[in-house]
């Protein structure tokens, strides 16, 4: 269900404002010649000084846009990849999404102007969003420690855009499992927050 959402939502959303601003790995192909112009790039990854080993769809995408290759979104393309079944490596892999997610927005923060204005906010919400999730949770916790009420605005508001995100992919996907995607939000505030 993450998948669908962030290929049938995400990148379809970005790809209809002019740029996918990331490709997955196994679901991406790029034109042979674009590949080569960047290859040495691409192959040399560093961030901060240090080689980089994760994130290289991220990259790459960030690599094509800057030199002024479009990125889109083919919503019959068929591909396949291998998911985590287990709740260690699931952890694992969305701690290198987002280390990816917040080291190339950095390096391609010079590159929103030039793109849609909805762009630059889905780049915003993206990486300013678990920011802000994260302080709510601190705050709802910290005034149930303090006052002993409970912060029943913030869980309203977390559930309410929950069901509403899961709900919208439940009707366009045509599928009702796609509400028990909610369960992701608690997973996503006690362990990939923290």
């Amino acid at each position: 269900m993450e998948y669908w959402l962030a290929c049938n939502e995400e990148r379809a959303a970005q790809t209809r404002f002019g740029a996918v601003m990331c490709c997955c790995g196994p679901c991406a192909m790029y034109r042979r010649s674009a590949l080569l112009l960047l290859l040495e790039q691409y192959e040399t990854q560093f961030f901060r000084g240090k080689p980089s080993d994760f994130g290289e769809d991220r990259h790459l995408t960030i690599l094509m846009l800057k030199a002024g290759f479009r990125t889109e979104y083919v919503p019959d393309a068929i591909a396949a990849t291998v998911v985590p079944d287990t709740l260690l490596p699931y952890l694992r892999q969305q701690l290198r999404w987002a280390r990816s997610t917040y080291r190339d927005t950095l390096l391609g923060l010079h590159l929103l102007p030039g793109l849609d204005r909805y762009l630059t906010l889905d780049v915003v919400g993206q990486n300013l969003g678990p920011l802000l999730l994260a302080i709510s949770s601190i705050a709802a916790l910290a005034q149930l420690a303090l006052t002993g009420t409970v912060p029943w605005w913030t869980g309203l508001t977390i559930v309410a855009m929950t069901l509403i995100r899961c709900s919208v992919a439940a009707l366009r996907a045509g599928e009702l499992r796609f509400i028990g995607f909610s369960l992701h939000t608690p997973i996503n505030i006690f362990l990939l927050l923290p």
